[in-house]
């Protein structure tokens, strides 16, 4: 059977870890996999659109089409999946216009109603596909996933060459989410005067340039970002809170546990899920509580890497390529449309899939408790990207 990926590009980071990782179970399971990058012009759009009636199963990837178009791909497709990991509905944290867009909202409702399945990448998205108009019974939540096997532990440095007293952060992501480091220079700085030793090691195609705290740019490439990321000490993520960082799905924090590394990182979107303060890093709100949180860790290598070990093992059960590949398979495959009447919901669904109603519950994986997420679709919340969304190649 053929399965076909719509995408922004078969190399940007979303098709690599979202689709492409899970190829050789697809395969496994009689699946062809191919991936092609949406096309631009609207001549061979419309062509694209229309050959996809020779595959078995489509998955359109993040992409909110016009209405015209969604409707040619719907009739011409066996088998519609939509998948997204970013909340598209929004622009992105940085948008001139806000965040909110009725365009992007119309399209996204559009699309989520008449996918045969949606898969989301965290239950905030999954959320807003249900409040769209998605049926509960065609919704999965499956998270963006790493393969542990691709980050072994780093080596130690020979006799000599430990560099004593020195600790360097690692952050990764593309120049367009660099912005949000950016914005928090003030900090950066502050660390770099407070803490002796102290720098860090930017894996990115931009690099910052901070006061006094040393960078170490990294430029990155694939094939050696699990090394680069092994050679720091403590990896680091911050995003602003808004509803676009929300959908985030922590690709970046899942990276640094993977390669052993504590994370510390603001308790925003899914920080406060991938990160188990104490246990896997550190979640601080404050400047002050940043700078206690980074010296504390840099001052115990000790705690540094029992915390890194941890974090492997919770990336290892819970966020593995291998743990959610029966999930995709069944998500993608062909299956019979499920009947849109009233019924009374399953106590028992399918893995990955959310009962109806959708409500917010413990992960089964039994290892993470879900942030109760009381937040209403405009991103208020009662109880405490149109900007063209990242397309980078390297981890968002």
């Amino acid at each position: 059977m053929r399965l076909l990926a719509l995408v922004d590009s078969p190399d940007h980071v979303c098709c690599r870890y979202r689709i492409r990782a899970f190829e050789p179970v697809l395969k496994s399971a009689g699946w062809s996999l191919s991936c092609q990058k949406l096309k631009r012009s609207t001549f061979s759009r419309l062509a694209q659109l229309f050959a996809v009636s020779s595959y078995e199963s489509v998955i359109l990837q993040r992409k909110l089409l016009p209405a015209w178009q969604l409707a040619i791909l719907r009739r011409s497709a066996r088998q519609l999946v939509f998948d997204f990991d970013d909340a598209v509905l929004f622009r992105d944290s940085y948008a001139r216009r806000g965040p909110y867009s009725r365009v992007r909202q119309e399209r996204f409702a559009a699309t989520v109603r008449v996918a045969d399945t949606v898969i989301a990448g965290n239950d905030f998205l999954a959320e807003c596909a249900l409040r769209a108009g998605a049926p509960a019974a065609r919704v999965r939540m499956i998270p963006t996933c790493v393969e542990p096997a691709l980050y072994p532990e780093a080596a130690p440095l020979p006799a000599g060459q430990d560099d004593a007293g020195r600790c360097d952060l690692v952050w990764i992501g593309s120049s367009s989410t660099l912005q949000g480091l950016e914005q928090q220079q003030p900090l950066w700085d502050r660390l770099g005067r407070e803490i002796p030793g102290l720098r860090m090691r930017v894996i990115c195609d931009k690099f910052p340039g901070f006061q006094t705290l040393r960078v170490v740019p990294v430029p990155w490439a694939q094939a050696w970002e699990a090394r680069d990321l092994a050679a720091g000490q403590i990896g680091i993520s911050w995003l602003p809170e808004d509803p676009w960082s929300q959908g985030k799905c922590g690709l970046k924090v899942l990276q640094y546990q993977a390669a052993r590394l504590p994370v510390v990182a603001n308790p925003v979107g899914m920080h406060a899920e991938l990160i188990e303060p104490g246990l896997t890093g550190l979640l601080p709100r404050t400047s002050d509580q940043w700078v206690e949180a980074i010296r504390t860790l840099a001052a115990d290598e000790k705690l540094r890497r029992r915390m890194g070990r941890t974090a492997r093992q919770r990336v290892e059960s819970g966020y593995s390529v291998e743990v959610w590949a029966e999930t995709f398979v069944a998500s993608v495959a062909v299956a019979e449309k499920p009947s849109l009447s009233p019924s009374t919901p399953s106590r028992r669904p399918a893995q990955g899939s959310i009962p109806d109603p959708f409500s917010v519950r413990s992960r089964r994986l039994g290892v993470f408790h879900r942030a109760t997420l009381c937040g209403r679709l405009d991103g208020n919340r009662d109880n405490d990207g149109p900007t063209s969304p990242d397309h980078s190649r390297i981890c968002s």
